[in-house]
């Protein structure tokens, strides 16, 4: 059974870096694209940044030159690391595989704020 687990998220303030890590069964981040979503409160859930399985990375205009996705194999986690957060990126962040069809992780909170 596929699991996946986010941490990493919590309070930060304008302007501060977070990096969201999510640990993955078997190797299942090295054979799939890896994806980071995140929901807003009252909004859709959001693609802000994928990670093919040759590791080349895409994102969404919203944090791209803010934001980077990445994995360690050997580790069986993929990282998403925020930086210059605004309140704007307030949100629950999930850790995903194979797209909205995949497997997710179960959330974690996101908030930025003074």
């Amino acid at each position: 059974q596929v699991q996946l687990v986010e941490s990493g998220g919590g309070l930060v303030q304008p302007g501060g870096s977070l990096r969201l890590s999510c640990v993955g069964s078997g190797s299942i981040f090295s054979s799939n694209v890896g994806c980071w979503y995140r929901q807003a409160p009252g909004k859709q859930r959001e693609l802000i940044a994928t990670i093919s399985r040759n590791g080349s990375p895409d994102y969404a205009a919203s944090v791209k030159g803010r934001f980077t996705i990445s994995r360690d194999n050997a580790k069986n986690t993929m990282y998403l690391q925020m930086n210059n957060l605004s309140p704007d990126d307030t949100a629950v962040y999930y850790c995903n595989v194979g797209y909205e069809r995949g497997y997710w992780g179960q959330g974690t909170q996101v908030t930025v704020s003074s």
